[in-house]
């Protein structure tokens, strides 16, 4: 299969969902099988899968040790990486690792322990990003949230 033909069919595949694993450690994932939805995930010759969304909500994740290297080992194109849900983690600041999914469009955050607005900042190099929650993070209650947050949505 083409990269081309990779993105025109990938954004149609579900997502490889670990929500709700209870997953310590991205390390893990390499162990886990993911959650089965509606619709089976397809997979490369290679066995990684093509899809271009990855769900790590409601786990107990606190660090992002390893990302990069476990992603490719699990996507066929990880580069082509457009949707991450990290929602509902123990995360306290955005892992610098995130800014290398240059393709990022959606990255969810709300519901951890992220507590420094300027962590947002680090965000700004992801061309493509369009949907980007923070809400139930401590960083709420800094002030300017509310102001960085609507600034970030007219990006």
């Amino acid at each position: 299969m083409s990269k081309e033909d990779y993105m025109n069919t990938s954004v149609q595949e579900p997502p490889l969902d670990y929500s709700f694993r209870s997953i310590h450690m991205i390390q893990d994932l390499t162990s886990e099988e993911p959650r089965t939805g509606l619709r089976p995930l397809r997979h490369s010759k290679s066995g990684k899968s093509l899809t271009q969304s990855l769900w790590l909500n409601n786990n107990v994740l606190n660090d992002l040790k390893d990302f990069s290297h476990v992603v490719s080992l699990l996507l066929e194109h990880p580069e082509n990486l457009a949707w991450i849900d990290l929602s509902f983690n123990d995360l306290t600041s955005i892992d610098p690792v995130l800014t290398t999914f240059f393709n990022l469009s959606v990255l969810y955050l709300h519901g951890n322990s992220i507590q420094r607005l300027g962590e947002v900042n680090k965000l700004a190099v992801l061309p493509r990003l369009r949907s980007l929650t923070l809400h139930g993070n401590p960083i709420e209650e800094e002030k300017g949230y509310r102001w960085s947050s609507s600034v970030a949505q007219r990006r």
